[in-house]
């Protein structure tokens, strides 16, 4: 049930208590947050946890099968595919991470003052942004990524162009809403200029549905840039990115099998680890949810 008349802002003493108790309730929340734990700890100590260094290459060791000295087994120049998963770690989640924070730099800028201002403003923000959100995100990124060198920072400049407009338009309904309460009114009235109305009062109100659905992204973001990197347009060889080492194991799966898939079952867990975060994180930040007794 759902009660009207509790109020959960976040000035309140109750809340952080509120929100505490439904996290250790939560429990996909936090077996999402201890796999994402997991998965920042490997990549900090990537250096520490590493067989032998990613890209040394072993003539004489190509395609052995996973045993004692090669815990995942070895790829077809004779990799530890143990040491490239986990220097993948550093590859593709930070990429994601990279991904989202210039999509948040360009879309919340944007999407507050739509929100805020409105009229005009509003009108050619939302028609460019609509623009963007007229195409498939991964189609877009792929037809970006064709005409940009094979890279790294190829794949998260075409994957960050197609995501900032998601946003844009989440943050602007946001804004658009705060700034039509009567606090905001009376700041306004009261002469206080619009940038401090905007960091103080609308921009701070803005974002719980934002952080929300930054978690859902990683993973997502995670997918695309594997997916780039597998047609071969991201990551290149010898770089220990995940779905480029996906796509060059891709015609041996059938009798050797460890190739595909070490490399993408850390794709499928670090997409799952912050799923569940995100959704998580939606349960106990969601002001109309309350809990049952």
């Amino acid at each position: 049930m759902i009660d009207p008349t509790i109020d959960r802002t976040v000035g309140e003493a109750g809340a952080p208590v509120l929100v505490a108790g439904r996290f250790r309730r939560n429990k996909l929340m936090t077996v999402g947050a201890a796999l994402a734990l997991l998965i920042v700890v490997v990549a900090v100590l990537s250096p520490f946890i590493v067989r032998s260094a990613p890209e040394a290459a072993h003539p004489t060791q190509t395609l052995m099968a996973p045993s004692g000295a090669h815990w995942f087994g070895t790829d077809q120049l004779g990799r530890d595919v143990f040491s490239r998963v986990v220097a993948g770690a550093r590859v593709s989640p930070v990429v994601a991470l990279l991904v989202l924070f210039l999509a948040c730099t360009v879309g919340i800028p944007l999407g507050v003052a739509a929100g805020y201002f409105g009229g005009r403003i509003d009108e050619i923000i939302m028609r460019i942004t609509d623009i963007f959100l007229a195409f498939p995100a991964l189609l877009l990124a792929l037809a970006i990524a064709a005409v940009l060198p094979p890279t790294i920072g190829s794949v998260t400049f075409a994957v960050s162009v197609t995501w900032w407009p998601w946003y844009t338009r989440l943050i602007r309904g946001q804004a658009a809403s705060v700034s039509g309460r009567p606090y905001v009114e009376g700041a306004r009235a009261a002469g206080v200029s619009h940038t401090r109305i905007l960091l103080r009062h609308v921009l701070p109100n803005s974002l719980t549905p934002l952080i929300v659905q930054v978690s859902l992204d990683v993973s997502a973001v995670i997918l695309t840039v594997s997916a780039l990197s597998f047609l071969g347009l991201g990551a290149q060889d010898p770089t220990p990115e995940w779905g480029l080492m996906v796509s060059q194991g891709q015609e041996y799966f059938q009798t050797q099998w460890w190739l595909v898939t070490f490399p993408g079952i850390a794709i499928l867990l670090t997409a799952v680890a912050f799923n569940l975060l995100g959704d998580g994180l939606r349960d106990v930040l969601d002001p109309r949810r309350t809990v049952v007794h």
